[in-house]
């Protein structure tokens, strides 16, 4: 099959399709026996730096679920490990930022990406394109306001007050480093889509912690950046947050193809927010693949009529796959949209 006819893609660009495409957020993960036992022993950035494992564990759902994309296997945090940053990423904790940014001076440790400090992405990209042939990969990254947050903060946060205080309290210092995330998060994008992706993710998995008026102002102007120094690769760009239900409009004015949607807000109902020329993608709660397969199938069925609503709809959970799903139940799922 060519690859611009494939039914995720059709979809993101608002094209018909002969079935709603799916696949999963964190589908490559702790759901999965292979992945525990690939990863034994091996900490995550290691992994994510290692072009066998990353093409191993990319592929481990696609072969499982009959998945209609795959997402790259990586963390949001590995661009800044691969400038320098010293960080970790903690297992039961997250993230964890050695030095944290809170001052002018801190942001000397923000240099510019260079292809050459990922060769391991390229490398690993170039031999997935190859072995999933119609299947398009999506490459990502993750947004200048949650990567700005762990870095203020100095690892995952409830709140993020410290990250408010700078954004409220020391608007140009918010708003420079803002400038330097997105340069990175754009080149490093810009990386994964001259490696072969075929089409691009960003997480802005914390930013539902800012009300409109802020995100218009604090976040927009550098998530437009990134979105519009993609457009000219021509490759759909998916925007996604968490908590975003008031945000979504302002999502799509991002310049994303696709705005994704959260559990909270029924899709039909993000169709209005977002308003027409965006696909959408979501959205059923990942915890609802704990409960029995009948519940599923129920509420899998309504995200798929109220996504008749969008322009474009590509199926997905509402967030990441939870660590304790019962892989089958997303075999179940992934064949029920397929045959809806």
């Amino acid at each position: 099959m060519n690859l611009a006819d494939s039914a995720f893609l059709r979809a993101c660009r608002r094209r018909p399709v002969t079935h709603t495409p799916v696949w999963f957020m964190r589908q490559a993960g702790r759901s999965l026996p292979e992945y525990l036992k690939v990863r034994e022993g091996v900490p995550m950035l290691t992994a994510c730096a290692t072009p066998e494992l990353i093409v191993e564990i990319t592929m481990q759902p696609v072969r499982r679920y009959g998945v209609d994309a795959a997402i790259f296997f990586s963390d949001i945090v590995v661009p800044l490990k691969a400038i320098g940053v010293d960080l970790d990423i903690k297992p039961g904790v997250g993230p964890v930022v050695a030095q944290p940014i809170r001052d002018a001076a801190g942001l000397d440790a923000l240099r510019p990406i260079e292809p050459g400090d990922v060769t391991y992405v390229t490398e690993a990209i170039e031999a997935l394109v190859g072995e999933l042939g119609g299947t398009p990969l999506i490459g990502f990254a993750g947004a200048p306001f949650t990567l700005g947050s762990y870095l203020i903060e100095g690892g995952p946060s409830k709140n993020h007050d410290r990250t408010k205080a700078m954004m409220y309290g020391e608007p140009r210092l918010w708003h420079a480093l803002m400038e330097r995330l997105s340069g990175i998060v754009l080149e490093h994008l810009r990386i994964q889509i001259r490696a072969g992706a075929s089409a691009v993710q960003l997480f802005d998995s914390w930013v539902g912690a800012v009300a409109p008026d802020d995100y218009r102002e604090f976040v927009l102007p550098h998530t437009r950046r990134i979105f519009d120094g993609l457009a000219d690769l021509d490759v759909p760009r998916i925007h996604f947050g968490v908590g975003t239900g008031e945000l979504l409009g302002l999502l799509g004015e991002a310049g994303a193809d696709v705005v994704g949607v959260d559990w909270r807000v029924p899709l039909d109902e993000a169709a209005r927010r977002v308003g027409p020329g965006k696909a959408l993608q979501g959205n059923l709660d990942p915890a609802i693949l704990l409960a029995p397969w009948e519940v599923v199938e129920r509420k899998a069925r309504e995200v798929l009529r109220r996504g008749r609503a969008a322009e474009g709809h590509v199926f997905n959970l509402g967030h990441g796959v939870l660590p304790s799903t019962d892989p089958d139940q997303l075999r179940r799922l992934t064949d029920l949209v397929h045959e809806a």
